[in-house]
């Protein structure tokens, strides 16, 4: 997974805006449900959002909720995190994992939010939130 935070890199003012893409290659990510995770200087590693192989479904973690969008793009074999209305707290490093290949069987509405059950991960972005 290749990640980019955007022309302006990962710095950001509060109340601004940033986008995070990842990108695949090697592999399809119409097989895979998608998470998105953080880790802030001192803290552990925590789940911000996850959405499911179709994109059908989508779930954020509470203190994020209305801020951030997480979202697909099958064409592009693309995944995103549009982060809004951003706070000094949002600082961190920031994660894209991929969960899967998943079998044929498995649902279309739900995804992981267990760091654990990725089995794909980028490197991870800086971004800080800062005036």
């Amino acid at each position: 997974l290749r990640c980019s935070a955007g022309v302006w890199g990962g710095l950001v003012q509060p109340g601004g805006s940033l986008r995070l893409s990842c990108a695949a290659s090697g592999f399809t990510l119409d097989y895979y449900t998608i998470g998105w995770f953080r880790q802030a200087p001192g803290k552990e590693r925590e789940w911000l959002s996850c959405i499911s192989r179709s994109g059908s479904n989508t779930y954020y973690l509470e203190s994020i909720k209305g801020r951030f969008t997480i979202s697909r793009d099958t064409f592009r074999n693309t995944v995103h995190l549009q982060m809004d209305s951003m706070k000094r707290e949002d600082t961190a490093v920031y994660y894209c994992a991929a969960e899967g290949p998943l079998p044929i069987t498995y649902s279309d509405s739900v995804c992981s939010q267990s760091l654990d059950d990725m089995n794909y991960w980028g490197k991870g972005t800086e971004v800080t939130v800062s005036s």
